[in-house]
């Protein structure tokens, strides 16, 4: 079963602006990539993966974007 980014870092019990200083973005990049209004890049989806601590095979990623 795939989940969220959002669920995924909820899981990883960390909040928008833990993922933002942690990748040293903007929170409202995160909340984009959550909300699916803007895309995420292979580096960053990877990082946020190590984050978390989740297999790429178990995020699943706005269609317009996967």
């Amino acid at each position: 079963m795939k989940i969220s980014l959002k669920a995924a870092r909820v899981n990883a019990g960390l909040t928008q602006s833990d993922v933002a200083r942690y990748l040293k973005k903007n929170k409202q990049t995160i909340v984009n990539w959550e909300t699916g209004k803007t895309p995420i890049d292979m580096g960053n989806f990877t990082a946020l993966c190590g984050l978390y601590k989740i297999s790429k095979d178990f995020i699943f990623l706005p269609k317009k974007f996967a």
